[in-house]
């Protein structure tokens, strides 16, 4: 049997040094659409259900995607550290491809959700190889720069989602949705084509099946059962249970198996480097503040504020613009200082605080005051996600690739655990002030004309106020959340590059 290459970890090669028009396109374009496939759909989801039928099945167009991406991110990682990132990157927009096409002749629900699953066998690829690729290919100073520009892609993509997938599905069709994929997804393998080839350091390689059929089952048992613990519903309260049973016993095996394993998935002597944990702690935590802010602040302004759908958009686009800004200005001062550990540690100390504010002072800000606070917070936002990646890339030798994806699967997982907790904190919280979750409440979330006209102005009042106080939990939630990451991130060795 061949040496461990995992069981300890190695200096990295030094990286190849490739053009940044060379490098930059061909990195950009594959996260883009990893990314923008999580929220296209969301838009056409009213036209596919009245097209192919099953609408209570509807949502799982959305959540197979995220839970395959989830999944497969790590696996990527793993076999591009072994077989090389670029060859991975080609088979993982193959797939995305096919995916891409299946969904677009989809005849049933069934089969879309089929093809959005392979869809999200490639999209994992694309995310996860994109962040190794430019750590092989990038000095680590000049990492931070391309963290900062990727921050400000990501950001575009999944805002871009959902306005591309609705203008697409009014003019051509939610089938367009898919085609669209077909011609951007062919240019990023003919840019990633031109990365130049590295040699890979393991001359023996089995891949880890056992570990991977035990990750799937952890990570889709895990959010699945986030979904149904949001639903709050008395009906799902055993199969919550159940699917929290097989959480732990997934990941006990999952860690037992991974300890024997000569060729983990998930090699877990990175998990003795405190950098690495620790990063990897901050991102899970840093995903809850973000994704769950970023869920929940529609609803905030819809039933608080009073705004309409296209206003919230408009109220939450200096939020969202701003995070890459944010991610910019750090990518910058981290190439010029060398210093990392410092700016999480103070954008999360300032969001934490910020969050603090809004519980006893969001009702003194007018609705575009409000939005411009958000526009401020959200650039101390972006001081996080680009230095976890940095820093573990800078830790990993040569598992860069395993370790910036478990990077990425540690900010998803956060991402779903951080939402369902805040979610549960709100509706607990209205029903807490004596307000059910009615119909009088739906018409108010939904802006329904007709069924607002039915409300007196002191209900709607009673209503909005209620949320209002509901929402204070929410803040203090994601307050907490972001004081407990701005600590970890501080007990992180490893301070500067």
């Amino acid at each position: 049997m061949p040496p461990d290459p995992t069981s300890a970890v190695a200096p990295a090669p030094p990286p190849a040094l490739v053009p940044f028009l060379t490098l930059f396109p061909s990195i950009m374009l594959p996260m883009f659409m990893g990314i923008m496939d999580q929220t296209i759909v969301a838009t056409a989801l009213p036209a596919i259900a009245a097209s192919l039928g099953s609408i209570d099945q509807i949502t799982w167009v959305v959540a197979g995607y995220l839970i395959t991406t989830a999944i497969t991110a790590p696996v990527y990682g793993r076999l591009g550290d072994a077989f090389g990132r670029r060859r991975m990157m080609v088979v993982a927009l193959c797939v995305a491809t096919v995916g891409s096409l299946l969904c677009a002749f989809s005849v049933s629900l069934e089969m879309l959700i089929v093809a959005r699953l392979i869809q999200g066998l490639g999209g994992g690829g694309l995310l996860s190889l994109s962040q190794a690729l430019i750590g092989q290919s990038v000095p680590p100073r000049d990492r931070a720069k391309y963290q900062g520009y990727i921050a400000t892609v990501a950001v575009i993509a999944s805002t871009s989602g959902p306005v591309v997938g609705g203008f697409l599905t009014e003019h051509l069709g939610w089938r367009s949705i898919f085609f669209l994929n077909l011609p951007i997804l062919f240019l990023g393998m003919a840019l990633v084509m031109r990365l130049p080839s590295r040699s890979t350091p393991f001359e023996h390689f089995r891949f880890d099946f056992p570990g991977l059929l035990l990750l799937a089952l952890f990570v889709a048992s895990l959010l699945i059962g986030v979904r149904q613990f949001q639903d709050l519903s008395m009906l799902d309260v055993p199969t919550t249970i159940g699917l929290g049973i097989v959480v732990v016993v997934s990941l006990f095996l999952l860690i037992f198996r991974e300890r024997r394993a000569s060729n983990p998935l998930i090699p877990l002597p990175l998990f003795r480097n405190p950098t690495i944990w620790r990063c990897n702690t901050t991102a899970f935590l840093y995903g809850a503040v973000f994704v769950a802010s970023i869920s929940l602040l529609p609803i905030y302004l819809r039933t608080v504020r009073g705004a309409s759908a296209s206003e919230i958009g408009l109220l939450l686009l200096p939020m969202t613009a701003s995070v890459g800004i944010g991610s910019t200005i750090v990518g910058q001062l981290v190439a010029r200082t060398g210093r990392t550990r410092i700016f999480p540690v103070v954008g999360l100390t300032v969001l934490s605080a910020m969050m603090l504010f809004l519980v006893f002072g969001a009702q003194n800000l007018s609705t575009i005051e409000f939005s411009w606070y958000l526009c401020v917070l959200a650039i101390f936002q972006g001081f996080v996600m680009a230095v976890m990646q940095i820093l573990v890339q800078m830790e990993s030798g040569p598992l860069l690739g395993t370790a910036a994806a478990l990077v990425q699967l540690s900010r998803s997982l956060g991402a779903a655990v951080g939402t369902a907790i805040v979610g549960t904190i709100l509706f607990a919280g209205i029903l807490a002030t004596g307000t059910e979750l009615s119909s009088d409440l739906q018409a108010i979330l939904q802006g329904s004309q007709e069924a607002l006209a039915q409300l007196s102005a002191g209900a709607e009042a009673t209503i909005r106020a209620n949320v209002a106080i509901a929402f204070r939990g929410v803040f203090l939630a994601i307050s907490i959340m972001a004081a407990m990451a701005a600590v970890v991130a501080w007990t992180i060795p490893r301070r500067s590059i």
